[in-house]
């Protein structure tokens, strides 16, 4: 049964089996011939309305003349996902982005964060993180401001959890000097960047106000490492969602811009030592 609204991680299956067809120079009439099958149902697969087997992604891979295994494989284990993860809760309460990033999160293999406006998602406590939704213009109501929060904090799992996700974020001093509620709220999220960061996968780097040559203030990223690198994900943070990017060039793009701000941080225990100083200056 087709799907009324796949979601990005079904899309870039999609997408992921195109560019095979599209390197191999096969429209996709010819495709489906091979495989049996018609131009609808191509056009549905590569589209993430319609679902596909291990067996058939096999067969495609074989089509197109793919001879990259762990790509293949890659391809395979999104095909064959079932995971009902904690966010399909949230299905029909909250955007569909809110589902897609945590379940982004959620496969990746590693996690990649610039920070220059908040305190990352993954890092938020609970009155930061409601602070943060109470600023939308309009202000929400109540019973959509609060799946939101519930939502956030929900999202550590990712780096909680026994097989948690390598968690690496890159965060100015403004972000953690910004009273988004108030001075007992800025002290607990402190306190609390501190506690995640003792996790032996999250590293925090802080980039201080009297660092030279950082011109990236404007910059706020995630990137999320797939399986195979060609399977990577960035974005552009933002406290209310912004578009998923994998174009190769773009990836590439993102790569080096995380790599030139983590440059200008300094390193994981000098950082903690730093937030250390702050907090104690509230």
């Amino acid at each position: 049964m087709p799907r009324k609204q796949p979601t990005v991680r079904q899309e870039r299956l999609g997408r992921e089996l195109r560019k095979l067809r599209e390197a191999a120079g096969q429209s996709a009439r010819e495709a489906a011939q091979m495989l049996g099958t018609i131009s609808v149902t191509m056009s549905r697969i590569e589209s993430g309305v319609t679902g596909v087997s291990e067996a058939r992604v096999r067969r495609m891979a074989s089509q197109y003349a793919c001879a990259d295994a762990e790509l293949i494989d890659a391809l395979v284990e999104m095909a064959t996902d079932r995971t009902r993860g904690w966010w399909e809760d949230y299905r029909d309460v909250l955007p569909p982005g809110f589902l897609d990033l945590a379940e982004l999160e959620h496969h990746a293999r590693y996690l990649w964060v610039i920070s220059t406006a908040h305190v990352p998602g993954l890092l938020q406590t609970e009155a930061y993180a409601r602070a943060v939704f109470a600023y939308m213009v309009p202000e929400l109501p109540a019973s959509e401001l609060e799946p939101r929060v519930a939502h956030r904090m929900h999202r550590r799992v990712a780096v909680e959890r026994d097989d948690a996700v390598e968690y690496e974020a890159v965060v100015h001093e403004g972000v953690l000097r910004t009273r988004v509620a108030d001075r007992q709220a800025a002290q607990a999220q402190l306190e609390e960047i501190l506690r995640q960061s003792e996790r032996p996968n999250v590293a925090v780097r802080v980039i201080p106000f009297d660092v030279d040559g950082f011109a990236g203030a404007n910059t706020s990223m995630l990137y999320a490492g797939g399986p195979v690198s060609q399977l990577d994900t960035a974005k552009r943070d933002a406290p209310h969602g912004g578009p998923f990017l994998d174009a190769a060039s773009q990836l590439a793009r993102f790569r080096t811009l995380f790599r030139k701000v983590e440059s200008a941080s300094l390193d994981p225990s000098r950082s903690r030592d730093f937030i250390h100083r702050l907090a104690k200056e509230l």
